[in-house]
C-alpha cells in the first residue's frame, strides 16, 4: 500500500488541476454579479432630440471611477464630460456635451458591483437616424484575459487552503488528538495555512488589475494597490491575513506544546483551542462574506451569518476528510488511526452535512429565486451539478460509514520495537557506527511488520478506498463551487433579461410613435422589487393614451396597491400635472385622454406603493411633441 499511495494523490492532484482549468476557462470573461436592468436612452433606441446625459441603472449598487461611464460618438470620440454620478439608488449617470450630430453613439461601462466583481458592457442608440459606427468594445476586459484567469484560480486555492487548515485541525482537535504528533498532519495543516496565505496576497496584488485594465504590468502597481486597500474587497483581504496571524499561532500551540503536555493539562488546553480556533475559523469565513454574495442583495444581515455556518460546515467536513486520508495512508506503524477517531469524524459529518443542507436552502432560495432559474440560468445550472456532487459525496460517506462500523485497531506495539534496538545496541556496543546502523534496520523491519498487520485488516483497506473516493469527488465539489461563487446569481440574471426584453419592445415601440419608458424601482418592502413600464401614444402634444405595466424582476405581472403619475416641464415651469391610471388587470393600469399642453422635454415620475408604508417614485425625461 505505501506503493501505491504515491501515485493516487499525484492523480487527485492532477484531477483537482484539471478540473479547475476546465471550469475556469469555460466561466465568462466578467463574471458580473450586478445586472444591468435599466437605461436612458435605451438599448437601441431612435430619438428625436439628442440627450443632455446617459443614465444606467443596475440590480445593485456599483463603484465608479472616472472611466467608468462612456459615450462615444460615430467616430470613436468621447462626447461625456464629468464625472458619473449617483442619480439616486442603483441609478448613475453622466453628462453630455451639448449639440450632438445625428448618428450611433456607443455607450461603455466598466464598474465593480457591491458583491466585488467586476461589470463591464455596452450597447447603442441613435440620434435622429441609425449611422455606420467605428467604434470596437471587444477591449471590456473587466474579470476576463490572463489576470481573470489568474485571479479566479486564486481564489480556488483560497478556499482549499482555507477548507485543508479549518478542517483538518477540527479533525485532529474533536477527534483524533493523538493526530498532533504525526508528521504528515503537521504538514497537511500548515500547507493549508501556507496555501491560504500566498492565495490572499496574490488576490490582492491582482485585484486591481482584475477590475481594471485587465493588464498583467499593473499587478505591482502601487498606487493601484492603494485604491485596493480602500474597497470592501481590499479590507476583507487585510483582515484576512490579520487572522491568519492568529492562525498561526494556533498551529503552533496545537502542533508544539499541545504535545508535550499531561493529560490534565491537554484537557484544559483543548477547550482553550477549541474556542480560539472556531472563533479564528468563523472570522476567517467572515472575510469572504463580508465582502461576496452575501453582503449584498436580500436580507444581507442574515445571509452573512449563514455564510459564514455554511463555510465552516464546508471546511469541516470536507477538511477533515483530507485529514482523515492522510491519517490512513500515512500515519506510522506506531500510531495508527483507530476506529474510535473514524466513527467520531464520522458524527462531526454527518452534523457538518445537516448544517450544509439547511444554510444551502436558505442560499438557493435567496440567489434563485423562482424554480425556472434553476435550468433557464447558468447559476442554477451550475448548483444543480453542485446538489448532485453533494448527493454523490453522502452515498459514499454511507459506504464509509459501513466499514467504519467494522473497523478493528490494531495494536501497535511501540515497546516491541525498543527491544531489540536495545539488543542489537549492546552486541555491537564495540562499533557505534554499526549499532546505529542495525538499530535503525531493526526499526524499519518492526515498523514493516506492524504496517502489513495493519493493513491485512480487510474493512481498513476497503474505508481507505471510500475514503480517496470521497476525497475525489470532493476536489470536483470545490471546483464547481468556487466557479458558483464568481457565476452572477440566477435571480439577477433573470432580472437582466427581463429588462432586456422590456428594452426591445422600448425601441420597437419607439420607432413606431409611441412612448415607451422602463423605470426599475424598489420600495424595500416585501415585493418591493419590480419594473414600471410606461406606455404613452401617440407621445403627442394633446390627448394620449397611457398604458402602465408593473412586473417583477422575473418578468412576471403583479398587482400593488396604488400607482401615480406625474409629468413636469422644467423648462417652461408646467406641472407637475397628475395623473391617476385606472386598474385594468394583474400589473396593469390605463388612462385616456392625458393633455400634454406642450412640446418639450418632460420628466415623467411614476410613484409606486406596495404596501401601506413603502413606496417609491421613480422618473425619466423623456421627449414629448
Amino acid at each position: 500500500m505505501t506503493r501505491t499511495i504515491a501515485p493516487r494523490l499525484r492523480t487527485l492532484v492532477l484531477l483537482l488541476l484539471a478540473v479547475t482549468g476546465a471550469l475556469l476557462a469555460g466561466a465568462a470573461p466578467a463574471s458580473a454579479h450586478a445586472a444591468l436592468t435599466g437605461s436612458d436612452p435605451a438599448q437601441g433606441v431612435v430619438v428625436d432630440k439628442a440627450p443632455t446625459q446617459v443614465s444606467l441603472t443596475f440590480s445593485e449598487k456599483v463603484a465608479m471611477n472616472d472611466g467608468s461611464l462612456r459615450v462615444l460618438d460615430p467616430k470613436g470620440k468621447r462626447v461625456d464630460t464629468g464625472t458619473p454620478s449617483n442619480v439616486s439608488g442603483t441609478t448613475y449617470a453622466v453628462k453630455l456635451h451639448s449639440g450632438l450630430a445625428d448618428g450611433t453613439y456607443t455607450v461603455t461601462y466598466q464598474v465593480v458591483s457591491a458583491d466585488s466583481h467586476p461589470v463591464a458592457g455596452a450597447y447603442t442608440f441613435s440620434v435622429g437616424a441609425p449611422s455606420q459606427t467605428s467604434v470596437s468594445v471587444d477591449g471590456q476586459t473587466a474579470g476576463g484575459g490572463v489576470v481573470g484567469w489568474l485571479y479566479g484560480f486564486g481564489r480556488y486555492v483560497s478556499y482549499a487552503g482555507y477548507i485543508v487548515l479549518v478542517g483538518g485541525a477540527a479533525f485532529v482537535l474533536a477527534c483524533w488528538q493523538r493526530g498532533t504528533g504525526v508528521r504528515a498532519l503537521q504538514r497537511l495543516v500548515g500547507g493549508g495555512w501556507i496555501a491560504l496565505t500566498a492565495a490572499t496576497l496574490w488576490l490582492l496584488l491582482l485585484r486591481g488589475s482584475y477590475t481594471g485594465s485587465g493588464k498583467i504590468a499593473d499587478i505591482f502597481d502601487l498606487d493601484l494597490l492603494g485604491q485596493v486597500l480602500q474597497t470592501k474587497t481590499g479590507a476583507a483581504l487585510v483582515s484576512r491575513l490579520l487572522l491568519l496571524a492568529a492562525a498561526a499561532l494556533f498551529i503552533a500551540v496545537l502542533f508544539g506544546a499541545y504535545d508535550k503536555r499531561e493529560d490534565e493539562e491537554k484537557r484544559d488546553l483543548r477547550f482553550g483551542l477549541a474556542i480560539g480556533g472556531t472563533v479564528v475559523a468563523a472570522g476567517l469565513a467572515a472575510s469572504w462574506a463580508m465582502a461576496e454574495h452575501a453582503s449584498t442583495g436580500l436580507q444581507p444581515g442574515i445571509a452573512m451569518p449563514v455564510d459564514v455556518v455554511h463555510l465552516l460546515a464546508v471546511a469541516t467536513w470536507l477538511g477533515g476528510l483530507v485529514a482523515l486520508l492522510v491519517a490512513l495512508y500515512r500515519a506510522p506503524a506506531t500510531t495508527p488511526v483507530e476506529s474510535a477517531a473514524v466513527r467520531r469524524f464520522s458524527r462531526v459529518a454527518f452534523g457538518s452535512v445537516l448544517a450544509l443542507v439547511a444554510t444551502g436552502v436558505y442560499q438557493s432560495w435567496r440567489q434563485l429565486g423562482a424554480w425556472s432559474a434553476f435550468t433557464d440560468t447558468r447559476y442554477g445550472q451550475l448548483l444543480l451539478v453542485k446538489i448532485g456532487l453533494v448527493a454523490l459525496l453522502v452515498g459514499i460517506a454511507w459506504i464509509s460509514r459501513r466499514w467504519t462500523a467494522q473497523l478493528a485497531d490494531t495494536a501497535a506495539g511501540p515497546a516491541k520495537a525498543e527491544q531489540p534496538e536495545k539488543e542489537h545496541a549492546k552486541a555491537a556496543a564495540g562499533s557505534s557506527q554499526r549499532a546505529a546502523q542495525l538499530a535503525r534496520q531493526r526499526a524499519a523491519v518492526d515498523a514493516a511488520r506492524q504496517k502489513r498487520l495493519r493493513d491485512a485488516d480487510p474493512n481498513r483497506f476497503g474505508l481507505r478506498r471510500s475514503v480517496l473516493t470521497e476525497a475525489g469527488v470532493a476536489v470536483v465539489l470545490l471546483a464547481v463551487t468556487t466557479v458558483l461563487t464568481q457565476t452572477e446569481p440566477g435571480r439577477t440574471e433573470q432580472q437582466a433579461q427581463a429588462a432586456k426584453s422590456v428594452a426591445s419592445s422600448s425601441a420597437t415601440s419607439s420607432s413606431s410613435g409611441a412612448l415607451t419608458l422602463d423605470m426599475p424601482f424598489d420600495t424595500g418592502g416585501k415585493d418591493g422589487k419590480g419594473v414600471v413600464r410606461l406606455d404613452i401614444d401617440p407621445a403627442r402634444v394633446g390627448a394620449n393614451e397611457m398604458h402602465i405595466y408593473v412586473q417583477r424582476p422575473n418578468g412576471r405581472a403583479f398587482d400593488i396597491p396604488e400607482v401615480k403619475v406625474a409629468f413636469t416641464l422644467d423648462a417652461k415651469k408646467i406641472g407637475p400635472l397628475p395623473v391617476t391610471p385606472d386598474h385594468i388587470t394583474t400589473g396593469h393600469w390605463a388612462a385616456s385622454g392625458v393633455q400634454i399642453p406642450m412640446a418639450g422635454e418632460w420628466k415623467i415620475a411614476v410613484t409606486v406603493r406596495t404596501s401601506d408604508i413603502d413606496q417609491a417614485t421613480v422618473s425619466k425625461n423623456a421627449q414629448i411633441g
